[in-house]
């Protein structure tokens, strides 16, 4: 079946609306070429009205390809329309009493939290594998990967500055040269203001704020729209370096681009990445059989191998444009206070960057 990947934009999102899939109804069952084991569920309590409709930040490439794959292997038509994570949080409540999509795949778990009611309970097959610290203990948000913040640089222009870690950044000869998005629209983007609250204030993010007041300063009044923004902004000599997650940036590593992935020697959050089933949506059932795909260990070391996402599966190893954990400082911040605080976060960021 034919895939369709479709980028929106935040200003285009009131003037267009989902309209319903009309056609037969989708046999919500995998086939066993995909190798998933969905759980058992009483078919009749679950509405199945068309093909499946994903929201989804992710590259539109990672898209492509696994949207292709899981059409193959599950034989469930799917569309995923591309937005950023803040956008989709946005729609997906503007919606909430008529769902026009059925999965929000990808936003981090401190992203999503914040607006977990808007999502249905449900335990995938494949948890039994998954390392404890990404298990859905939540009931509603599914990991999928683990996503480390990160630091590209471009080699072409980075000439002899050391770029190892946050502090660097402040370097003057950096100043306007530093890619960053709105932290409000871009879940990468504010998982970073994270990781330095926490790296930068020894652990506690009340203390590191002196450090993203000093940061806002070397932006030179540049903040971009989104997260691909970054990246590709980087890659292509428009910013020296810029402040990324893993994913966005080993692509262009693999890709032979003049760039190199810098883990932040402050430390690095590594935060939990999701697939969620939106509530009351129109396609559960194939929503679930998709978590169920994305999480099997066939899907995931394809993901890991081809698109540079981290599995959190204890079977499946990490891949060779990715650092091995060990070699890199890992930190950890307090999920349940970040997201008790994103709000209060977002708005002081604002208010340091529009001073």
């Amino acid at each position: 079946m034919k895939k369709q990947v479709i980028a929106i934009s935040l200003a285009a999102m009131t003037a267009f609306s989902l309209m319903a899939c009309s056609g037969q109804k989708s046999e919500a069952t995998a086939s066993s070429d995909a190798k998933v084991e969905s759980k058992d569920t009483k078919d009749g309590d679950l509405k199945e009205t068309g093909k499946l409709v994903i929201y989804s930040p992710l590259t539109e490439s990672m898209i492509d390809e696994m949207i292709t794959k899981f059409e193959e292997e599950t034989g469930i038509e799917a569309e995923c329309l591309a937005m950023g994570t803040g956008d989709a949080l946005k729609r997906i409540e503007t919606e909430a009493d008529n769902p026009q999509a059925d999965v929000l795949w990808s936003g981090t778990i401190g992203t999503v939290k914040n607006k977990s009611e808007y999502f249905a309970d449900y335990k995938c097959a494949n948890e039994d594998a998954f390392y404890d610290e990404y298990k859905n203990k939540e009931g509603n948000l599914t990991r999928f990967d683990t996503i480390p913040s990160v630091i590209m640089v471009n080699t072409d222009l980075i000439g002899d500055i050391k770029v190892e870690g946050y502090e660097d950044l402040l370097n003057p000869a950096l100043k306007g040269k530093i890619a960053f998005a709105e932290p409000s629209a871009s879940s990468s983007s504010f998982e970073h203001l994270v990781n330095m609250l926490y790296a930068m204030g020894n652990g506690d993010p009340d203390k590191g704020w002196d450090y993203v007041d000093k940061l806002v300063d070397q932006l030179d009044g540049k903040l971009l729209g989104g997260s691909s923004a970054v990246y590709k902004g980087v890659a292509d000599g428009e910013y020296t370096v810029g402040l990324t997650f893993e994913q966005g940036a080993a692509q262009y590593v693999g890709a032979g681009s003049p760039v190199k992935v810098v883990y932040m020697n402050e430390g690095v959050i590594f935060r939990g990445d999701g697939a969620y089933i939106i509530k009351n949506c129109a396609n559960e059932r194939s929503a679930q059989i998709f978590l169920d795909w994305l999480t099997s260990k066939e899907t995931q070391e394809f993901m890991n191998s081809t698109q540079y996402r981290r599995s959190i599966r204890k079977d499946v190893e990490a891949g060779d444009a990715m650092k091995p954990m060990s070699e890199i400082k890992v930190i950890t911040d307090d999920e349940t206070n970040t997201a008790e605080h994103k709000s209060e976060w977002l708005d002081k960021f604002k208010e340091i960057f529009t001073k």
